[in-house]
C-alpha cells in the first residue's frame, strides 16, 4: 500500500514538472471555470423555485420543465468541460511529440471537434440525469448501486478526452475507443488519478485550515484589512490549486492514452509510473 502511495506522489511530481514547463496550460481550466460560472449564473434563478420545492416536498414535486432545464444545464456543463479539456489534451499530446503547440492550436482542434463534443456531451448528460433521478427515488442500497454504476461509467469514459483530441471519430465511437483502451491498460488500482486527487485534496485542506485560522486571528485582533487580504489570498491559492489539479489530471489522461496505445512517448513521465497505475491484464 505504501509503495502505491509513493507512486502516486512520484507521478504527481512528474506531471507537475511537465506543467511547470508550460504554465499556459492552466488557461484551459481557467476558461472552463469562467464559462461554467456564466452557465451557473444563467440557470441559478430559473432553477431556484424547483430547488426550493425539492427541499420542501421532494423530487416528486419537480415539474417536467425543471427536469428539462436540469438536462440542458448538464448538457452545457459537459460541453464546456469537454471542449476545454480536449483543447488542453491536444496541446499536451503535441508536447509529447516534441512539437510546439500554442493555446490557439488546442482551441482550433477543439472547435473542429465541436459537433462530436456536443454529441458526446448529450450522451453524458442523459446518463448523468438518469442516474441522478434514480438515485433520488431509491433507498440507501439503491444509491450505492447507482454510485457503482456512475463510477463504472466514469472509468469507461476516462479516455474520451484524449480520443477526441487525437482521433477523428463520432461520440459513440469515442466511448467505444475509451473502453477499448481502458481494457488494454487496466489495473487493480487507478493510482495516477486517485493519487493526484489525494495530493491536491490534502494541499487544499491544509490551505483552507491554515488560511482560515489566520483570517480568524486577524479579524479577532481587530485588523479587518489584514483579514480581508488573507481571505482573498487564501481564495486565490485554493483556486490555483484547483486549476493545477484539473490540468494535471488532463496531462495524466493524455499520457495514459499514449501508454494504452502502446506508445512509449509520454512527455517525460516514466513508464514505470504509468505501468504502476494501470497494469495490463492478460
Amino acid at each position: 500500500m505504501l509503495d502505491r502511495f509513493q507512486r502516486s506522489w512520484d507521478l504527481a511530481g512528474e506531471c507537475m514538472s511537465l506543467l511547470m514547463e508550460d504554465k499556459s496550460l492552466l488557461v484551459f481550466p481557467l476558461l472552463s471555470s469562467l464559462a461554467m460560472l456564466l452557465v451557473i449564473g444563467s440557470f441559478a434563478v430559473p432553477l431556484l423555485p424547483s430547488l426550493a420545492l425539492r427541499s420542501s416536498g421532494g423530487v416528486q414535486g419537480m415539474s417536467s420543465l425543471a427536469y428539462v432545464a436540469l438536462f440542458v444545464f448538464y448538457w452545457l456543463q459537459y460541453s464546456i468541460v469537454i471542449f476545454f479539456n480536449t483543447a488542453l489534451i491536444e496541446v499536451a499530446l503535441d508536447r509529447f511529440d516534441g512539437e510546439e503547440a500554442s493555446l490557439g492550436d488546442g482551441l482550433r482542434r477543439a472547435l473542429s471537434q465541436l459537433p462530436v463534443i456536443i454529441g458526446y456531451a448529450l450522451i453524458a448528460a442523459t446518463v448523468g440525469l438518469i442516474l441522478r433521478v434514480i438515485a433520488e427515488r431509491v433507498g440507501f442500497v439503491g444509491k450505492i448501486v447507482v454510485g457503482v454504476i456512475g463510477f463504472a461509467w466514469s472509468v469507461a469514459t476516462a479516455l474520451v478526452g484524449p480520443v477526441l483530441a487525437a482521433e477523428d471519430v463520432g461520440p459513440v465511437e469515442a466511448i467505444r475507443r475509451s473502453v477499448e483502451l481502458i481494457k488494454k491498460a487496466w489495473g487493480e488500482d487507478i493510482i495516477g488519478g486517485t493519487g493526484i486527487g489525494v495530493v491536491f485534496g490534502v494541499l487544499i485542506f491544509l490551505m483552507l485550515l491554515v488560511g482560515g485560522f489566520l483570517v480568524v486571528v486577524a479579524f479577532g485582533a481587530g485588523n479587518a484589512a489584514a483579514g480581508i487580504t488573507l481571505l482573498v489570498a487564501s481564495v486565490v491559492v485554493v483556486s490555483f490549486l484547483g486549476l493545477a489539479q484539473a490540468t494535471l489530471q488532463s496531462i495524466y489522461s493524455a499520457a495514459l492514452y499514449r501508454y494504452a496505445n502502446g506508445d512509449p512517448a509520454a512527455g517525460g513521465i516514466e513508464p514505470r509510473l504509468l505501468e504502476g497505475a494501470f497494469q495490463a491484464r492478460a
